[in-house]
């Protein structure tokens, strides 16, 4: 893609690619895990089903059910403006690489996962000792590949916008 202007569809195919690779592992951690079931895979590493009903680190899961629509809503209109921002600047190639994380996090993790479940299906289990101070046990909270499809997306845009400011100067 070097030296090519890079259309929003590409952007579009890599969330897409993003969303099914994260439903297909919740479709298969719900076809082969029930709720709370754990597999060592490591001293520092397990696959665990976990259910979210809040956001992230379960910030409102116990806020009584309205908070799966608020997501729900708050999911639709980031992704009108994510593909809005994708559309507008298709050819910023880290720009639009973190808007297509962005957009396949809030599909998979608050548009299909909240609508179909209720809630959010992670099941990536790291624990350390020395998180034991901030977290039960050391284990660091589930999470799944749109959360860190979004981490990336996340990254991605503090990178983009320090260059952006480098360049400026």
């Amino acid at each position: 893609m070097a030296g090519k202007k890079v259309s929003m569809a590409h952007w579009l195919a890599l969330a897409l690619a993003i969303v099914l690779v994260d439903q297909l592992t919740k479709w298969w951690i719900i076809g082969h895990y029930r709720l709370g079931d754990s597999t060592y895979v490591t001293s520092f590493f397990n696959i665990v089903r976990a259910h979210n009903t809040g956001a992230a680190f379960s910030f409102l899961a116990n806020a009584g059910g309205w908070q799966r629509w608020f997501f729900i809503g708050l999911s639709a209109v980031v992704s009108i403006f994510v593909l809005w921002m994708l559309r507008s600047h298709s050819s910023q190639k880290l720009f639009s690489f973190a808007l297509a994380c962005i957009l396949a996090g809030a599909i998979g993790n608050n548009l299909i996962d909240r609508v179909v479940h209720g809630y959010v299906v992670d099941f990536l289990d790291f624990h350390w000792s020395f998180l034991a101070g901030l977290f039960p046990g050391g284990h660091f909270p589930a999470f799944n590949v749109a959360d860190m499809a979004i981490t990336a997306g996340a990254v991605a845009l503090i990178l983009d916008e320090i260059l952006r400011v480098r360049r400026s100067k």
